[in-house]
């Protein structure tokens, strides 16, 4: 039997390769809202970013994430997403 592939994606923060489950994927919606997706289902544009508040800083930093979302993000939607990534690093 063949082996299943397991996914993986590439943090726009660090660029490094890793397992599409350990991922946190940051989603530009229809609407053009920006938010964490934590099941990795939501319709919209996506990018991925290892779940530490680091390597978000980092894509921020780079302007990484606004390049892989093709829009800018507003400060607030920035403060939210910071938030949002701690409550996911303290699971």
């Amino acid at each position: 039997m063949k082996a299943k592939k397991i996914p993986s994606r590439i943090c726009v923060g660090c660029r490094e390769p890793k397992e599409k489950r350990s991922m946190v994927r940051v989603v530009k919606t229809a609407e053009n809202n920006v938010c964490l997706d934590e099941t990795g289902k939501m319709n919209g544009r996506g990018a991925y970013i290892c779940k530490n508040t680091e390597c978000l800083l980092r894509a921020l930093q780079s302007k990484g994430l606004e390049r892989s979302l093709k829009t800018n993000i507003p400060e607030e939607v920035i403060h939210k997403l910071k938030e949002e990534m701690s409550a996911v690093e303290a699971r």
